[in-house]
């Protein structure tokens, strides 16, 4: 049934041989099919590792590692900030978010002279009020971008310390060693918003006590409204705005009754940890790694390997898993083309700080020359919401 199943993609779908590579001119990435990666590179506190894999048509996953100045003063602080943006109904919001977000933290960063839970907290919402102005702009002629969303994962070192801030279900994990046994533990660093998660789903019902449809059981599983799994995010109008909750929508995205006040959420969960020696690196990705890995298991493979190629190493290592539940060969997934692959695996993004102690412990004021990479994929023309926006329900996948 399966290979019955592959034969009808392949005649349907072929592999393309006009690809290009959209690589930005600080990524310094390289290209394999629908994989994207820099196996290694130096951020101010260590080495760095980052890749992405394609399974959208359009690439919805969007990514970027700053290292260097944190402010727009030349003074500093400098530190290293990492961003995973997860989309879903298309590609614009987590490229908004990719364009913006950092300068937002660098604008807000100078006002305030220094790096805070504020400071995080308000170039989310920035980012946010961004989106929703590009939506009022855009909705007369492509009303579909009030439904289009990401997730938001940012990690920030900065004087000794990593702030990690979240929507979404995108995840973050620390590998701590611990000197008594010489094993390296998975600490998880990031509160997800999903509604699978049951302290989520009592949020929802708190927040809004006369809804008694705010999370739906459909197909087994959890759904905000029967719509989307995750309860907080940047974009979403729809279920932000109850004026974007009207026609030309697609009726799909539609509720049938109107809303006085805002069904999902853009404020992030911040939390601020002090890097200790024992740290030993960072991995941060989208939720398509998590569907294969446990934390301890996704650790345990950055630290039993070398650093380079890290992010790369579990990228491919998710992909085997995910050929393997669908009783196939890697080399035979690999062949699939864009869009077609996302009935197989997510995209997936992972990006790996490995933290070096005697960098850490470098001022924040010290000066280093500024790094920026970004995660890149299949160049297609920026045009329109990607072709595949209009599922029946909108998830996070």
């Amino acid at each position: 049934m399966i290979s019955g199943f592959m034969n009808f993609l392949w005649a349907c779908f072929r592999p393309r041989s006009d690809r290009h590579v959209h690589n930005g001119s600080d990524s310094g990435g390289r290209q394999d099919g629908l994989l994207w990666y820099k196996d290694t590179g130096q951020h101010f506190n260590g080495d760095f590792s980052m890749a992405v894999v394609q399974a959208n048509n359009l690439l919805e996953d969007q990514s970027q590692l700053e290292s260097g100045c944190l402010s727009l003063q030349e003074s500093g602080p400098y530190g290293t900030f990492v961003g995973v943006y997860d989309g879903h109904g298309g590609p614009e919001t987590s490229r908004f978010i990719n364009s913006h977000l950092f300068q937002h933290l660098k604008r807000f960063t100078s006002e305030n002279q220094s790096m805070s839970v504020e400071v995080i907290k308000k170039a989310f919402q920035a980012t946010e009020d961004g989106f929703l102005s590009l939506v009022t702009k855009q909705w007369p002629m492509q009303p579909q971008i009030a439904a289009v969303g990401s997730c938001c994962l940012v990690g920030v070192i900065c004087g000794g310390n990593l702030y990690i801030a979240n929507l979404g279900d995108s995840r973050a994990v620390l590998g701590r060693l611990v000197k008594a046994t010489g094993e390296v533990l998975a600490i998880q660093l990031s509160a997800e918003h999903n509604a699978c998660i049951e302290s989520v789903r009592q949020e929802l019902h708190s927040t809004h006590p006369d809804d008694s449809q705010i999370v739906v059981l459909k197909h087994n599983v959890w759904r905000v409204k029967g719509l989307i799994q995750i309860s907080r995010s940047i974009g979403d109008v729809y279920l932000k705005k109850a004026e974007f909750n009207r026609a030309p929508l697609y009726a799909k995205f539609r509720l049938r009754e109107p809303f006085r006040r805002p069904i999902l959420s853009s404020d992030p969960s911040v939390s601020v940890h002090q890097l200790e020696p024992h740290d030993q690196f960072i991995i941060f990705a989208s939720d398509g790694l998590w569907e294969h890995f446990t934390n301890q298991e996704a650790v345990d493979i950055v630290q039993n390997h070398p650093h380079n190629g890290s992010a790369k190493r579990l990228v491919k290592l998710a992909l085997q898993e995910a050929a393997k539940k669908r009783e196939m060969r890697y080399s035979d997934l690999k062949k699939i083309d864009r869009g077609v692959r996302r009935h197989f695996h997510d995209d997936i993004t992972v990006v790996v700080l490995f933290l070096d102690s005697n960098l850490m412990s470098r001022a924040s004021s010290f000066r280093t020359p500024n790094i920026s990479v970004k995660g890149a994929g299949v160049h297609l023309p920026s045009n329109t919401l990607a072709p595949c926006s209009t599922p029946t329900e909108t998830s996070t996948n």
